[in-house]
């Protein structure tokens, strides 16, 4: 069977399009889908004391040992007391953040403020421990 180097010459005109969220038809599902992606950031709240090789999590700013929200961006996490103070933890990983992840349910805010304002960590509520 002979080769041909001809190629097509015409493309296919069929393009994908994506749906944009402006659309109303589709906003509820836009809404409703889980944050995904690099830029995705998730949150989860942290009871009870957090122990790290062997030494308690203490806020800096109020003394706090427990009732965190714990915030995780890329491989960074974040902790986060109700006094409203928030720092870095490099102890703890991206898997570590994962493994406490054990309620299936999620609660979705367009924005870290209103979820922190929502879950009561941005200091309305500083000096409390919710049980």
């Amino acid at each position: 069977m002979p080769r041909t180097t001809q190629q097509p010459t015409t493309t296919p005109t069929e393009t994908l399009t994506q749906p944009t969220a402006s659309d109303p038809l589709l906003q509820p599902e836009y809404e409703t889908a889980p944050p995904s992606g690099p830029d995705a950031v998730r949150g989860a709240q942290c009871p009870p004391e957090l122990v790290l090789r062997g030494m308690p999590v203490i806020c800096s700013a109020c003394r706090a040992r427990r009732d965190w929200l714990l915030i995780n961006h890329r491989r960074n996490v974040w902790v986060r007391c109700r006094c409203g103070n928030e720092w870095l933890e490099p102890e703890l990983t991206r898997w570590d953040f994962d493994e406490l992840l054990t309620d299936p349910s999620w609660t979705y805010y367009p924005t870290v403020e209103q979820g922190r304002s929502a879950l009561g960590v941005d200091g309305t509520f500083a000096g409390l421990c919710l049980e």
